[in-house]
């Protein structure tokens, strides 16, 4: 059996909600922040909107899904890609559900990814739908969570 490869990442993240009080209440900070890595664009982030956040910000929950549903594109493009089946579209409108538990913190209990495929013969289209499992088996994301990664796919065939 091969050896495992390595592979690390980083990011920072800066708090920029300080208002001048920081955190000596509940209501007296922003939930503001930027998240960074080097040699890409900032992200700015904020809690949920129901947690006191700026809702015209990005916020954690929506970056997990965002990551469930882009390491599933990259892993079903590639799964593709090497059995013949051409994608000329993909959008996936991914939902999730996070519960809250009584002592303040709280967990994802599912994330269901919507992937509208479009490929480019009718022929391709029976392998293309399937090829979503073995996608989830490769996603490193999907592996990297401890809740429910369901699939939804649907599967056009181009006209010209």
């Amino acid at each position: 059996m091969p050896s495992a490869r390595q592979h690390t990442y980083e990011t920072e993240v800066v708090w920029t909600g300080n208002l001048g009080l920081g955190t000596s209440t509940y209501r007296s900070y922003s939930r503001d922040h930027q998240v960074s890595a080097p040699g890409v664009p900032t992200i700015l982030g904020s809690a949920d909107r129901t947690f006191r956040g700026d809702a015209a910000r990005w916020n954690p929950e929506q970056l997990l899904l965002a990551a469930l549903a882009q390491c599933h594109l990259l892993s079903y493009l590639h799964v593709c890609a090497v059995n013949g089946v051409v994608v000329t579209a993909y959008t996936d409108r991914a939902g999730g559900t996070m519960e809250e538990t009584g002592d303040g913190g709280g967990h994802f209990t599912e994330a269901v990814l919507r992937p509208a495929v479009t490929v480019a013969a009718a022929e391709m289209a029976e392998k293309a739908q399937s090829l979503h499992g073995e996608a989830n088996r490769l996603c490193f994301i999907a592996n990297s969570v401890n809740f429910p990664v369901r699939h939804l796919p649907t599967v056009t065939v181009a006209t010209d």
